[in-house]
């Protein structure tokens, strides 16, 4: 019997698993932060943990209100909050390279404090906001419309027509990228290298663009690498002493143990406090060592010192539930841009994700990327909350193209 399509059904088929998935992540970062209270020293740690659940609630109501407005309004938003940000980049580099020099390095500009040498925030009575964690979330939305444009104007694959595309992106995102570099944040300008060029890889360029770029990628390892084990001197030179520090690091990753009290002794505290948790960790609110940084970069090896190794599995286990359902959202979509933004953030989230976790556990250097939905931060939070709300109404046109009503 011939069937002919009548309409598609009217109501939204919202993904509520991803949505169950994040109100977990809510709950194993609350409880992680109340754990650590005896390791926290920045600031009262009760007022972290109300300020974690407000900024949850606070995300909540932002999800809702972009599940109303729709991804069309989003990615209109996207450009506009684009502009927004790169004038507070901007706001935060005169502060740093022009009010300093002129009048000393105790004066900023209003609403401005350097936090551990950084100047990444403005400081309000409500708070601390941080403009990179947006721009991050703000230059995915731009470069998959990029993208998608890219390839519906498109004649022919080439590689001048790849050339065109790198372009396009780098217009958007190198000005961003550099003002945040030289806060310095290397971890945002990472996070969002990597989101982008993981969106481009899989955008149609030719395969050996993708083989050039791991070229050039194990080409400056290899160089930093041995300038760093026969040629030091040589290579603080030209990093700039001020950034000395990042080879401190390189040095406490490989050898932890050498200097347990400086450069070693983030990654060795962390390792303590993991491996002597065993099976099922030493309980909540334990101070066994000095957890640097417990509530936001190092919340994990919290969570391995609290619960040990069934909890350090639950929430990776959790982690992995979260990707994998991002993957199918990006499979089942038929929306090209939808696909290239989910892409996106896959790249930015497992980047975190692996990062964050390898460092804390001796496989990778520290950086200070932090843990997505567990560690404490309004401004990363309320940017993973925009990201939600497109991939959940991504995730809700997927379902609708395939629920139809026949007569």
């Amino acid at each position: 019997m011939k069937q002919t399509l009548l309409k598609v059904k009217d109501p939204k088929k919202y993904d509520f698993t991803i949505l169950t998935v994040i109100i977990l992540m809510f709950a194993i970062s609350v409880i992680s932060i109340y754990s650590a209270f005896e390791l926290i020293i920045s600031e009262s740690p009760k007022l972290l943990l109300v300020k974690q659940i407000m900024w949850y609630g606070l995300g909540f109501v932002v999800l809702s209100a972009l599940l109303y407005l729709g991804n069309d309004a989003i990615y209109t938003f996207a450009k506009i909050g684009y502009w927004i940000i790169f004038g507070m980049l901007i706001y935060l580099f005169l502060d740093r390279f022009v009010v300093a020099k002129l009048l000393g390095a105790t004066h900023h500009l209003p609403f401005v404090t350097p936090i551990n040498g950084a100047t990444s925030w403005f400081i309000f009575p409500f708070g601390s906001f941080q403009p990179s964690e947006f721009m991050k979330v703000f230059l995915i939305f731009i470069t998959a419309q990029i993208i998608d444009e890219h390839n519906n104007n498109k004649i022919v694959d080439s590689y001048e027509s790849d050339l065109q595309l790198f372009g396009k992106v780098a217009k958007w995102a190198l000005p961003p990228m550099a003002l945040i570099f030289i806060q310095p944040d290397t971890g945002i300008c990472i996070i969002i290298f990597i989101s982008l060029a993981i969106m481009v890889m899989c955008s149609g360029i030719k395969k050996s663009w993708i083989f050039i770029g791991f070229g050039i990628i194990f080409l400056i390892l290899l160089v930093f690498f041995y300038l760093y084990f026969f040629n030091k001197p040589l290579l603080i030179s030209m990093i700039g002493i001020e950034n000395s520090y990042k080879i401190d690091r390189i040095t406490g990753w490989l050898n932890p143990e050498a200097d347990k009290l400086k450069t070693g002794n983030q990654l060795y505290t962390a390792l303590l406090a993991m491996g002597s948790a065993g099976l099922t960790g030493h309980g909540l609110q334990q101070h066994i060592v000095n957890i640097p940084e417990a509530q936001t970069d190092f919340i994990f090896a919290v969570i391995a010192q609290s619960f040990g190794l069934i909890g350090s599995l639950f929430v990776l286990g959790v982690c992995l539930i979260f990707d994998l359902l991002l993957i199918r959202i990006a499979i089942h979509s038929k929306v090209t841009r939808d696909k290239y933004f989910i892409t996106g953030v896959l790249g930015m989230i497992i980047f975190q994700q692996v990062e964050n976790i390898g460092m804390i556990t001796g496989l990778l250097p520290i950086t200070g990327i932090t843990l997505p939905f567990i560690s404490y931060g309004g401004s990363s939070l309320l940017s993973y909350f925009i990201l939600l709300g497109s991939i959940m109404i991504a995730s809700s046109k997927a379902k609708k193209l395939s629920d139809y009503v026949y007569e």
